[in-house]
């Protein structure tokens, strides 16, 4: 298919998965030429997406600079639930629909995930394991280690992934409190968990997970200040966006005391997102904090699904279809 007689150009702006083989069949069975491109700034969105009608991205931001500079866009969609690398206020203003991928693509995954580094923190397993292939072989070796029985799960945020992490911590005899402003205490309640304010949660939680979305308020929510606050035999768990915890901060708390470990599923500044990545944080040279790659999403399924929904809706926007998962209403 040429340019001439496609009915327009739709562009992956960047992409982790290999290939574009599930995108392309639905993009140009549609009839638009499909653009894959791997842009790891605004400018380079720009560049390439100056004819695109529409825009599939994975971790490359699209601000109100680049939205301004793309007049054929019509449609911007997300490979995932967070929109935060869409600058939806100007989409909107320009009359762009924005989409995105219902929490349900990825909530076992997530959930799984979050318990997993959860455990494997709180059971200092990833030290047990560089400890025994240096040769030394001891329960000292991660020394000390807490029953969970007993202890206090928090959760920032009660959404369907944080409701999912509370059934399955249960069964470990964990008491779950949570803080989430948007839920009703009485929903909360329902699901057999404790509606506690955010000090509360801060301060009396052993394991502290953070499922929140990423907003101006949560952006580096955890900080020297409120790490300070934590207990000094507390676990911080993030499986939500990176920035809403300080890297500085965080390696100051684990070095110095303030908590006693950490399991992170992204960094402050995403290691997607740059060109030429390499594992320089000072995080990396630490025993007690576990970090994976923004993988708690993953899964077969789970990859499969998102990407076919982003494409199926750039391609319903497009065909003047209405979206199934739109952020913004356009209309």
């Amino acid at each position: 298919m040429t340019r001439t007689d496609a009915r327009g150009t739709i562009m992956i702006a960047d992409f982790d998965f290999g290939d574009v083989d599930i995108e392309r069949p639905i993009i140009e069975g549609a009839g638009f030429e499909l653009l894959a491109a791997q842009c790891k700034s605004e400018d380079e969105v720009i560049e390439r997406g100056r004819d695109a009608d529409g825009v599939l991205t994975q971790y490359a931001r699209v601000g109100a600079r680049a939205i301004d500079a793309l007049p054929r866009c019509r449609v911007i969609a997300r490979y995932g639930t967070g929109v935060d690398i869409v600058d939806v206020d100007a989409a909107t203003r320009r009359g762009i629909q924005v989409t995105n991928a219902p929490n349900e693509w990825c909530a076992d995954e997530v959930a799984d995930h979050a318990v997993a580094l959860w455990l494997a923190a709180a059971r200092k397993i990833c030290v047990y394991d560089r400890a025994t292939r240096q040769g030394e072989w001891h329960w000292r070796s991660a020394q000390p280690i807490w029953r969970l029985r007993g202890r206090v799960l928090g959760l920032l945020s009660f959404g369907a992934i944080a409701q999912l992490i509370a059934e399955r911590a249960r069964a470990f005899g964990v008491e779950v409190w949570a803080h989430d402003p948007f839920v009703d205490e009485a929903e909360i309640r329902s699901r057999q968990a404790r509606p506690v304010s955010f000090d509360e949660l801060v301060e009396g939680s052993d394991y502290l997970v953070v499922q929140a979305p990423l907003t101006p308020q949560t952006h580096h929510l955890f900080d020297r200040a409120t790490l300070r606050r934590m207990k000094p035999t507390a676990v911080l768990v993030n499986t939500a966006r990176g920035p809403i915890v300080e890297d500085a901060a965080l390696h100051q708390a684990l070095t110095e005391g303030w908590i006693a470990g950490a399991a992170v599923d992204d960094l402050e500044e995403e290691p997607a997102k740059q060109r030429d990545w390499r594992p320089s944080s000072p995080l990396f040279a630490l025993p007690n904090v576990i970090v994976t790659p923004h993988a708690a999403y993953y899964s077969e399924q789970a990859i499969m699904m998102v990407r076919r929904i982003a494409a199926e809706e750039a391609v319903r926007v497009l065909t003047g279809q209405s979206p199934r998962h739109p952020v913004n209403d356009v209309t």
